[in-house]
């Protein structure tokens, strides 16, 4: 860039901008430091990017516009000229990702590790402008987030301790409401940041480098007397399998990004938008001759319902969302005939389908994301039941499970139910919206009622069987006897289910009602009366 600048009036006006663009480019380049030299090789010794080589890779080359490029400490010399400026501890702007425009930040861990500075407005973060921007200009907002949250060295600075709250969560729980909320965390997180991770509608952490927790181990050997690691206390096994506060694990920073890019590409822009259709030429007419074999004939025997999946949606277009945490029910954003949809399917290779209270919570949140950003829901049914036994009801499964019946039956979306074998009890009615027009069909291995065939003899016929000569072989008569009526031909003889199909016309007929829901969803566009997605 040319630094002439010619004197056009006697007022010297060439001198005063040249010395305008001299100090901002010398700011600039304070601000490109970083936390220094130091600070950003120790990053890097750690398998951590930087947050502004983050913010390279996730988004379009060249798009990334910074906000407040300028913020920082500043000390000045007896004169009040600079002598050095320290970056703000978060970096934030506007980009695009695949085209479509972000609202994005992250902490600077090379600047005081990433925690707060004191700014007279936080640029991201509870209360940060980036959050703000996201919310006024109705665009997805994406968190990189690799910072602690709030230090208590920052009371000393103040000359006094902040009320919790005076920078809450307001905007960010407003935003799950309007927009999507991608978070990635890429390095330790507790505290505020770590709030921010859980209200998001889509969150990953790295496996080896990243952890969430409300308090770290120092905190805990404190408070508690004991002694943890970080790995042990708030890792991917703990976050993501355990308590589910964490969605998904990547292998690598750059898996993170690419997740998170995935994530977006199945939703719109905000809620007064429809999804975005990307048909990658997969024929709707496609029928899949193998999907007579995937079910077995003996149907107590499990079997592998994500290949089930993977011949019914657009091919490649799966990607599931808490695959380790609730995992007797599998949840994923997919694409038919180009259109995004919510699949929630059961597991039969775990507690051969039952719904425990891991797996309710799992789908409660999944259905209310599909509901904020209107995407249909197929439900792909295998499912004998809630969970039992004293380990279940301890855990609370009875009211996790009745919380996903009442979800479900709140929806305003399209819900096409596929049963695939088992349908049974109060998990079943968890399948299903009886407040809509309550579309089910079957495969003709499909099997319904209140309990299975098996458990309800035991129950209703208990004294009869135990006064046989032979209990098991009167038990075994009474189940042939009714399991006659367990005909799914003869619940749709009395319209009780709308359809039996063949399995193979599985694709085409789910294409057809999703292209179908199109101009429903249209026409209910804009924000639920509920605040958006539950954590």
């Amino acid at each position: 860039m040319s630094r002439t600048f010619p004197v056009t009036e006697k007022d010297g006006t060439g001198e005063f901008w040249a010395e305008q663009i001299d100090e901002l480019t010398r700011r600039r380049a304070f601000i490109k430091e970083m936390g220094g030299p130091d600070n950003v090789a120790r990053q890097h010794s750690t398998g951590r990017l930087t947050v502004r080589e983050r913010l390279d890779r996730i988004t379009d080359k060249g798009s990334f516009r910074k906000i407040g490029s300028l913020a920082g400490t500043g000390a000045y010399d007896e004169n009040l000229k600079l002598k050095t400026l320290t970056p703000a501890t978060y970096v934030a702007g506007t980009a695009r990702i695949n085209g479509r425009p972000v609202a994005i930040g992250g902490e600077d861990f090379t600047v005081r590790g990433g925690t707060s500075f004191g700014a007279q407005r936080l640029k991201g973060g509870q209360g940060g402008y980036i959050e703000d921007l996201a919310h006024h200009y109705k665009i997805p907002l994406v968190n990189l987030i690799d910072g602690a949250g709030g230090t208590v060295t920052s009371a000393k600075r103040r000359g006094f301790v902040t009320f919790p709250g005076t920078d809450g969560f307001e905007r960010s729980v407003e935003l799950l409401a309007e927009v999507p909320v991608a978070s990635a965390v890429l390095r330790t997180a507790a505290g505020g940041p770590a709030g921010r991770a859980i209200l998001s509608h889509f969150s990953v952490m790295v496996q080896g480098t990243s952890q969430v927790f409300a308090a770290g181990p120092p905190v805990v050997k404190r408070s508690l007397g004991q002694t943890i690691s970080k790995e042990d206390l708030g890792g991917p096994a703990v976050a993501v399998n355990k308590s589910g506060a964490i969605h998904n694990i990547a292998d690598t920073e750059d898996d993170a990004f690419e997740q998170v890019k995935q994530f977006l590409s199945y939703l719109p822009q905000n809620v007064w938008q429809l999804p975005p259709i990307d048909d990658i030429g997969d024929p709707v007419d496609r029928c899949d001759e193998e999907l007579l074999s995937v079910v077995p004939e003996n149907r107590r025997h499990p079997y592998d319902m994500r290949r089930l999946t993977s011949h019914i949606i657009d091919q490649g277009s799966a990607f599931e969302i808490r695959p380790t945490y609730g995992r007797a029910v599998i949840t994923m954003l997919a694409r038919l005939g180009g259109r995004p949809v919510g699949i929630i399917a059961n597991n039969p290779k775990v507690y051969a389908g039952a719904m425990d209270a891991d797996a309710a919570r799992k789908q409660i949140h999944f259905m209310e994301l599909c509901d904020t950003f209107h995407l249909p829901i197929v439900f792909l049914v295998d499912v004998p039941g809630f969970m039992v036994g004293l380990q279940a009801e301890e855990a609370g499964t009875l009211r996790e499970g009745m919380r996903a019946v009442y979800v479900a039956g709140q929806l305003k979306i399209p819900i096409v139910t596929l049963v695939i074998r088992k349908c049974y009890g109060m998990a079943g009615m968890a399948t299903c919206n009886k407040n809509d027009i309550d579309l089910k069909l079957a495969w003709p291995s499909g099997e319904w009622g209140s309990l299975p065939v098996e458990g309800g003899v035991a129950a209703a016929f208990r004294r009869e069987i135990e006064a046989a000569d032979d209990p098991k072989a009167r038990e075994q008569e009474l189940e042939a006897e009714l399991r006659a009526y367990t005909s799914p031909f003869r619940t749709a003889e009395a319209l009780a289910v709308e359809e039996i199909i063949d399995p193979r016309e599985t694709r085409p007929i789910l294409c057809e009602y999703i292209a179908l829901a199109e101009e429903r969803l249209r026409i209910g566009l804009g924000p639920r009366s509920r605040a958006g997605v539950a954590p």
